[in-house]
């Protein structure tokens, strides 16, 4: 295992017969490379879609990603919320968290602002005038969106975020 912490991009494809989660590891907060990408498809279909629930249908996947790596992990950033609200509900993000039960960061990183949402920061890059909106777990919610700010990429999606969109959604071919 490597003594050098990672910091590990996550995402997940759905198709009509199958899954796809899809794992980058960057060794800084800046890094335009992965030092690995998993990636790992699920054949049948995906539990169902449940509004304030998602995550019955994402942890599973995204818990087995996690457990491939042979690096020890810094910090995890997902697509989506960590709360979802103000008083601590837990989204995607936030169930992630209590499941790995060792402390490690979770920073949520949605590209569509949840139904009122007030308690996220959006963070604006590049030229666009679209925020991600960050929430987190783990890390203070502030030192979080500053660390997405700094994440490779010209535009409003850092580079390793839209590698591991991408990546999930080739895994299901």
């Amino acid at each position: 295992m490597s003594k050098i912490p990672a910091i590990a991009c996550l995402d997940v494809a759905y198709g009509d017969a199958a899954a796809a989660v899809a794992g980058a590891l960057i060794k800084s907060w800046d890094a335009d490379v992965p030092s690995q990408v998993l990636v790992r498809r699920f054949d049948g279909p995906a539990a169902d879609y449940e509004p304030g629930a998602f995550y019955k249908r994402e942890l599973p996947l995204l818990s087995a990603i996690i457990s491939e790596f042979q690096e020890r992990i810094e910090a995890i950033v997902i697509d989506g919320y960590v709360w979802l609200d103000a008083h601590g509900l837990s989204g995607l993000g936030g169930h992630l968290f209590a499941s790995l039960r060792s402390g490690t960061p979770v920073i949520g990183v949605a590209k569509t602002r949840y139904q009122n949402d007030t308690w996220s920061i959006p963070v604006f890059r590049g030229a666009s005038k679209r925020p991600l909106f960050v929430t987190s777990a783990g890390i203070d919610v502030k030192k979080a969106a500053e660390c997405v700010r700094q994440m490779h990429g010209d535009h409003r999606i850092p580079t390793i975020l839209n590698l591991v969109d991408r990546v999930a959604r080739d895994g299901l071919a």
